[in-house]
């Protein structure tokens, strides 16, 4: 698995900066480039007027707009700055460079259009009103970086009010590499869904998302963790319909702090804050403990340390440790599939299978304790996700055109090889032009 190396870990900071800057014709990581010629005179009509009036006409007499546009490959990736990374709430333009980088991560790695939309506003009725006017010029809508529970009633809204994929990444891409891992880390434990105690700490977008899908793949007994302590049924304090939801996940109905709840538990996630868990509660932990801590850039433990307390298998969010959860395992993958058959919807089917082509780019033979899951540059991940994401859309009847999953997989490769070909060497040379 390849890692930064010292030197590259010294100088990310500066690094970071001058990589944002420069990219000719301006700052920034992406533009729009043309994909017709545009030579001559001739092609000057066929892109604009008169020739466009053709495929307006086409469209507006029933044909497809599929068939004329960019639309079906698009993706709003929108937000409104108020859960920015592990930054909080630092506006809509300080959240830019996050939404750009999401699109590059759409393109480089499944040959999406995304393009960053950011909506400067709080309000819950004003950011699903925006979304919704602009919808129709996208194939999907990915909600990125907004605040809990605010995230969501925006994306309920939004599922119920739109015919295209919404899906909220903090939430489902955050459980969808999560449960990948989990399904590999108990093959290694010798454990079983059924079986397992889980608990997470924070009860945020990830967290309840995650105890969701936990729930849904046979996990009975949840526990989750926030500011206030255990979450349950009576719990009165600091709670929301959400929260109150998988309060019933809570079987015992354990009460006390994360401390209390990690007592004989087999799994432990974290999507909350650094160096919260120390030795003594890992070794509290069942036999052959399974630790996601995830908070970034500080775990809630680091791996050594809960390694030291008797942790069989740890996983963080952090690329310079063995399995990294990085939710661009998911994102890229699921709308490719998602676009390719028009769904109506990701399903949380959809999600579990995208979670086992995730789990299943590992093989039998390479799957050990240090490596539960496949790197985000590993070549099958993405072509083997859009293809179980498009199947899924086809059994859960929100597939609007019928596609075999073997040339979704075909399909993807083959845009990754393009943009390989001739973009990636394209943004090589991009330095070396002389701009400004």
């Amino acid at each position: 698995m390849e890692k930064l190396t010292e030197d590259q870990r010294a100088k990310l900071k500066e690094n970071a900066l001058i990589y944002h800057k420069n990219n000719f014709p301006w700052n920034g990581k992406i533009e729009v480039i043309p994909k017709v010629p545009l030579k001559d005179f001739y092609d000057l009509s066929l892109a604009y007027t008169p020739g466009v009036a053709e495929p307006c006409r086409a469209i507006h007499s029933g044909e497809s707009v599929d068939d004329y546009t960019v639309i079906p490959n698009t993706v709003a990736v929108v937000t409104d700055g108020t859960a920015i990374l592990g930054l909080g709430d630092i506006g809509v333009r300080a959240g830019m460079p996050v939404m750009e980088g999401k699109c590059v991560l759409f393109k480089a790695l499944a040959g999406v259009d995304a393009f960053p939309i950011l909506v400067d506003t709080k309000d819950t009725d004003e950011i699903v009103k925006t979304v919704s006017l602009i919808s129709k010029g996208f194939g999907g809508i990915n909600l990125e970086d907004i605040s809990a529970p605010r995230c969501f009633e925006i994306e309920e809204k939004l599922k119920e009010s739109l015919d295209i994929p919404v899906f909220h990444d903090d939430q489902h891409g955050t459980a969808v590499v999560t449960l990948a891992g989990l399904m590999n880390a108990l093959k290694i434990v010798g454990k079983k869904f059924e079986d397992i105690s889980v608990v997470i700490s924070g009860a945020g977008a990830a967290g309840i998302a995650i105890a969701k899908m936990l729930k849904h793949v046979g996990v009975q007994d949840i526990v989750l963790v926030d500011r206030t302590g255990i979450i349950h049924r009576d719990r009165k304090e600091n709670m929301n319909r959400y929260k109150m939801e998988v309060a019933e996940y809570n079987v015992r109905n354990l009460r006390g702090s994360l401390r209390d709840a990690m007592k004989s538990a087999d799994v432990f996630i974290g999507v909350s804050v650094g160096g919260i868990v120390d030795e003594d509660m890992i070794r509290s932990m069942s036999k052959d403990a399974i630790v996601f801590a995830m908070a970034n850039p500080v775990p809630e433990i680091m791996p050594e340390q809960a390694k030291n307390a008797g942790a069989r298998i740890v996983a963080t969010g952090r690329s310079d440790f063995p399995n990294q959860m990085n939710n661009v395992l998911g994102f890229p993958g699921i709308f490719r599939g998602a676009l390719d058959v028009r769904a109506s919807d990701i399903t949380l089917n959809m999600n579990i299978s995208a979670a086992k082509a995730i789990a299943g780019c590992v093989g039998e033979d390479e799957l050990n304790e240090n490596y539960i899951i496949p790197t985000p540059l590993h070549p099958d991940v993405y072509p083997k996700e859009a293809r179980a994401v498009a199947e899924q859309a086809v059994k859960d009847g929100v597939a609007r055109r019928t596609v075999d999953g073997e040339e979704v997989e075909k399909h993807t490769r083959k845009l990754r090889e393009f943009y390989r070909k001739y973009i990636e060497r394209l943004n090589d040379e991009r330095k070396d032009f002389p701009g400004f």
